[in-house]
């Protein structure tokens, strides 16, 4: 990355302001890429806003790679103009900073992962809380962490219709997880107590972890999941708040400032989400409907719900289609991109509705870093 930077240096010198130039001087002694000293020469002895530019630029980029990237990383948050014009604005430039910071490779011998291989290598993983600390939730060594994973699926209901195909979604849902190296519990048809959820969040492996996934699949109204003695008579729900509550600093301080993701697929709602009629969508075997949540919001939490409110959420025999785009697009893009991103690929593949349309929502998202999930390490 330092010779990325090289490259763009002349651009950075006749285009930095003075004012982004002091900003980025500040994050980088806060990041002790450059001393104290070296900030005041950079300040007092240039005389116009271009030679401190140099003085800065070439300060850095004799420090290496991690140095580098700190550099382009506070560009990149500080000044999205300046980001554009140097370069460092693109997905592979991104991708390209990720490698050579954290591997500290360089621009010529980077691999990147086929679409058979798509793990990041676990070497050098010390350079990566060094290199990224502000920008990305920090990742613990795998040999003495203890991640673990909640799946909570209602198939069978007192008075609900059985919910078919989910089998393939907790299936498919625990090797996902457990790929990324976490430990899962799967629970099945539960009532909405939430014994479960508390005895979960009480765990003492959460200490030594550095995040969890929490997955609910049942039917749902529009702020609740539904228990398998939900009906007309009996009101058998868990409110989206109190998972919040149970997992929020306060009930839950072994997961303090460590990223809280939340899947649900249910229904929230009974409105169907119609779409452009094409024989060949994957909404086309009439799929049967679930549905899905609103998130009371904590730090460190995302929640990312199958549907938008009042709306359904659809099935197939062979799993929800939400949940099946969720697993295809974590395998193939968490090498390189960070959680968020990846949600948004799946709402994405939604973008063109077929017979029955859903929209897969983001909710009330309080992650204060990017979470990417590393896969392999």
């Amino acid at each position: 990355m330092d010779k990325r930077l090289k490259e763009k240096r002349k651009t950075f010198i006749i285009s930095v302001s003075e004012d982004m130039l002091y900003t980025l001087l500040d994050d980088l002694l806060s990041e002790e890429v450059v001393n104290q000293e070296e900030a005041e020469n950079v300040k007092k002895k240039n005389a116009t806003t271009k030679d401190k530019a140099r003085d800065l630029i070439d300060s850095v980029i004799p420090k290496g790679s991690c140095a580098s990237q700190k550099l382009i990383n506070y560009i990149c948050k500080r000044d999205s103009s300046l980001a554009y014009k140097l370069g460092f604005s693109s997905v592979l430039t991104r991708v390209t900073c990720i490698y050579c910071c954290i591997w500290s490779t360089t621009l010529n011998q980077l691999t990147f992962p086929t679409k058979e291989q798509q793990l990041l290598p676990d070497h050098n993983l010390p350079n990566l809380t060094r290199c990224w600390t502000q920008l990305i939730y920090p990742i613990k060594e795998k040999a003495t962490r203890t991640r673990l994973a909640l799946i909570i699926c209602n198939t069978e209901f007192d008075s609900l219709p059985r919910r078919n195909g989910s089998e393939y979604d907790i299936q498919g849902m625990q090797r996902l997880l457990e790929d990324l190296g976490y430990t899962v519990v799967v629970e099945r048809n539960l009532t909405a107590r939430v014994r479960v959820l508390r005895d979960f969040a009480a765990r003492l492996e959460h200490k030594s972890s550095d995040s969890t996934f929490l997955v609910f699949m049942s039917h749902g109204i529009f702020d609740a999941i539904c228990g398998i003695t939900h009906g007309d008579e009996t009101q058998d729900v868990l409110p989206y708040d109190s998972i919040f509550q149970i997992f929020n600093n306060q009930n839950c301080s072994h997961l303090k400032d460590k990223p809280k993701v939340i899947i649900i697929q249910a229904c929230r709602g009974g409105k169907l989400q119609w779409g452009s009629v094409d024989s060949s969508s994957r909404f086309s075997e009439n799929p049967m409907h679930d549905g899905v949540h609103k998130a009371h919001v904590e730090k460190d939490f995302v929640a990312f719900c199958s549907s938008t409110p009042h709306n359904l959420s659809w099935r197939k025999k062979n799993g929800s289609i939400f949940i099946t785009e969720l697993i295809n697009n974590i395998q193939e893009h968490s090498w390189y991109c960070h959680l968020t991103e990846i949600f948004m690929m799946v709402q994405r593949s939604f973008e063109i509705p077929g017979v029955k349309a859903q929209m897969p929502t983001i909710e009330r998202q309080t992650l204060t870093k990017l979470f990417y999930l590393f896969p392999g390490n």
